[in-house]
C-alpha cells in the first residue's frame, strides 16, 4: 500500500514524496547498558574503575563477605554506596538515551472524521477510543446514564469526544475534537470535525492537519441524500479534504444496522458518491475505500461484521484497514515548518501547539517565529501529552518556548529553522478553481483566506489569466470569472502572512477562499512576486 499511496500523491499533486528514515539507532547500546546496570551491585562482586568490569577473585569476595558478617558496616556501606552511585549514573545515562529516542518507531497517522451533521462521526470516534482502551468502563457507564437522563440513549459514545455542554445538549460537534489511540502497528491522532455548515472553519482547521480522511455517510433513507445533495456538507467536506492535502479517503457507510446491512443500499450509495470523489482528483483504485459499519454496535469499526449479517462484504474493519495503509511521505531532511494552531501558558512557560509539517524539532534548538522574525529556544516538547526531546514531521506536538510571550504569537504564525525561514508576503499569485459563486468575481472582490492555520481577509488585486478547461487556451487578464473557471489571480492580504510555494511545501501552499459561509474557490500558490527577503535579526 505504501507504493500506491505515493503513486496517488504523485498523480494528484504532481510532487515527489520523501520517506522518513526509522529512528532506531542506539537500541542495542541502551539494552546492553540496562543489562549491565541490572547485574551490578551483588554481594559477591564489586565494580572496579573499569566501568562495570567484575572482580573475579573469589578470595577477595569471601573477605568482603566476612567483613559484612563481622559488622564491618562501614566497608559494606561504602561498597553499597559505590554500587548505588554507579547504578544511578548508569540509569541516568540509560534514561537520557531513552528520552533521546523516545519517538515511537511505529508510524504515526493523523485521521480526520468528516461528513454531514448527524452522520455519526463522534459516535464512531468514541467507539474507537473505547475499543482501544482509551476510555474505561466506569466512564462509559457515567456517559450512558447522562445520555439516558437527557433522553438521548444512543449518544453516550459521542460524549467521549463532545465534552462541552453545548455539544452534548444539541448533539452537534462545534470544535474539532482531538484524541489519540494506538494499535500494535501504528499510532493515531483522531480529529473529529464538526459537520454543521456553520462550523466549516473549524472543520478546515482539523482537516489541514490530517493525512487520512474518514468520510462518514449515513445509510438511513433520506439522511445520505440530505448530506450529499446540493447544500449538504458531504460534498463540501470531501472537496475541502482534498484541497487541504488528504490523500487517502475511507468512505464509511455508517448506520448499516438500520437497514439490516442491505447490500443494495450500500451499492446505491457507492455508485452515487464515487463519480463525485473521482472528479475531485481521488484515484478510485489507490485512494478511495468503501466500508460498511455501525458506530453504535462497533461492527465494522473495531471488529468484523458477522458473516450472517453481511456475507457480501469483503472489506476488513476500519482499524485493520487503517493499519494496512502505507505511511505518507514526510519531509524530514529540511527546515522546520510548524504552523501555530494555538498558544497558551503552561506552568509559566509559553507553549504552542500544531502539526510539524516538515523538519525535526529537538529540545534546546533555536527557532525563528515568522512573520515577526522573533527568535526563541525550544525548552520542551510533548507528544501525546508525554515529555519528549524530539519530534518528527507529521506529529501533532506541543512546543514550550523560551524567550517569547503570548503577545508575540498568533495562530497562523510559523516556527522555522534559523537558516531556512518560510516566505512572508502581502501579495501572491495563485491558481484558483472557482465554485459556488453568488456574485461576480473580479478585481476588488473580498473573501476570507484559509491557509494552513492562518485565517485572513483577502482582496483580489488582478486576474492575470484564465485557462479554458477543454481547449487549454489561455486568456490574458479577463474582466471577471464564473463558476468552474480555472484562473491565475494575484491576491493581497492586509499584512505579511507565512506562505510557501505549493511546489516547495504543499501544506503551506494550498488554501481555500470562503465568502458568505460557503467555499467559493480552492487554490495553490504558484508565485511570490513581492517576496520579502529581510533576514532575521
Amino acid at each position: 500500500m505504501a507504493e500506491s499511496w505515493e503513486e496517488s500523491a504523485e498523480a494528484s499533486e504532481g510532487g515527489e514524496v520523501e520517506k522518513v528514515e526509522a529512528e532506531g539507532a542506539g537500541d542495542v547500546e541502551v539494552k546492553e547498558e540496562v543489562a549491565a546496570a541490572e547485574n551490578a551491585g551483588t554481594d559477591e562482586a564489586a565494580a572496579t574503575e573499569g566501568e562495570g568490569e567484575k572482580v573475579k577473585d573469589e578470595e577477595k569476595g569471601k573477605e568482603a563477605a566476612g567483613a559484612d558478617e563481622k559488622g564491618g558496616d562501614s566497608g559494606s556501606s561504602k561498597g553499597d554506596e559505590l554500587t548505588k552511585k554507579e547504578r544511578r549514573e548508569l540509569e541516568a545515562k540509560v534514561n537520557e538515551k531513552k528520552t533521546a529516542m523516545d519517538l515511537d518507531e511505529r508510524p504515526h497517522l493523523n485521521i480526520v472524521f468528516i461528513g454531514h451533521v448527524d452522520a455519526g462521526k463522534s459516535t464512531i470516534c468514541g467507539r474507537i477510543l473505547f475499543s482501544t482502551g482509551q476510555v474505561d468502563a466506569r466512564t462509559i457507564e457515567k456517559y450512558e446514564k447522562e445520555a439516558k437522563d437527557k433522553n438521548r440513549q444512543s449518544w453516550f459514545l459521542a460524549y467521549i469526544m463532545d465534552t462541552n455542554e453545548e455539544e452534548r445538549a444539541k448533539g452537534k460537534t462545534v470544535e474539532c475534537g482531538r484524541a489519540v489511540f494506538s494499535t500494535e502497528k501504528k499510532r493515531y491522532t483522531i480529529l473529529d470535525a464538526p459537520g454543521h455548515k456553520n462550523y466549516v472553519p473549524n472543520m478546515i482547521m482539523g482537516a489541514a492537519q490530517a493525512d487520512v480522511g474518514i468520510l462518514v455517510v449515513s445509510a438511513r433513507k433520506g439522511e445520505f441524500e440530505t448530506g450529499f445533495d446540493k447544500g449538504g456538507q458531504t460534498r463540501e467536506h470531501a472537496m475541502l479534504a482534498k484541497t487541504l492535502g488528504v490523500r487517502q479517503l475511507v468512505v464509511l457507510v455508517n448506520k448499516m444496522d438500520d437497514c439490516q446491512w442491505a447490500q443494495e443500499r450500500f451499492e446505491q450509495i457507492q455508485k452515487k458518491i464515487l463519480p463525485f470523489l473521482k472528479s475531485l482528483g481521488f484515484n478510485p483504485k489507490t485512494s478511495i475505500r468503501f466500508l460498511p459499519a455501525s458506530g453504535f454496535t462497533g461492527e465494522g469499526i473495531a471488529k468484523p461484521v458477522e458473516d450472517e449479517k453481511c456475507k457480501w462484504n469483503e472489506a476488513p474493519h476500519l482499524l485493520k484497514m487503517l493499519d494496512d495503509l502505507g505511511s505518507p511521505g514526510r519531509k524530514s531532511n529540511c527546515g522546520v515548518r510548524l504552523p501555530i494552531l494555538d498558544r497558551y501558558k503552561d506552568s509559566g512557560s509559553t507553549t504552542v501547539i500544531g502539526k510539524l509539517e516538515a523538519g525535526t524539532l529537538e529540545v534546546g534548538m533555536q527557532v525563528v517565529i515568522m512573520p515577526m522574525e522573533k527568535k526563541a529556544e525550544v525548552s520542551g516538547l510533548q507528544l501525546w501529552e508525554q515529555e519528549a526531546t524530539r519530534a518528527g514531521p507529521g506529529e501533532n506536538v506541543a512546543v514550550a518556548l523560551k524567550g517569547v510571550g503570548l503577545e508575540d504569537l498568533q495562530p497562523g504564525f510559523v516556527l522555522c529553522s534559523p537558516g531556512d525561514l518560510c516566505k512572508c508576503v502581502r501579495a501572491f499569485d495563485a491558481q484558483l478553481v472557482m465554485m459556488n459563486l453568488r456574485s461576480v468575481f473580479s478585481a476588488g472582490y473580498q473573501a476570507v483566506l484559509h491557509l494552513h492555520t492562518a485565517v485572513e481577509e483577502v482582496k483580489v488585486r488582478v486576474i492575470l489569466s484564465q485557462t479554458d478547461k477543454k481547449t487549454k487556451k489561455v486568456t490574458k487578464k479577463p474582466t471577471f470569472l464564473q463558476n468552474g473557471a480555472i484562473a491565475t489571480v494575484r491576491l493581497q492580504v492586509p499584512h505579511n502572512i507565512c506562505i510557501e510555494l505549493f511546489s516547495d511545501y504543499q501544506q503551506l501552499g494550498r488554501f481555500t477562499l470562503r465568502d458568505e459561509g460557503r467555499t467559493i474557490a480552492i487554490g495553490k500558490v504558484v508565485d511570490l512576486p513581492t517576496l520579502r527577503k529581510k533576514p532575521a535579526q
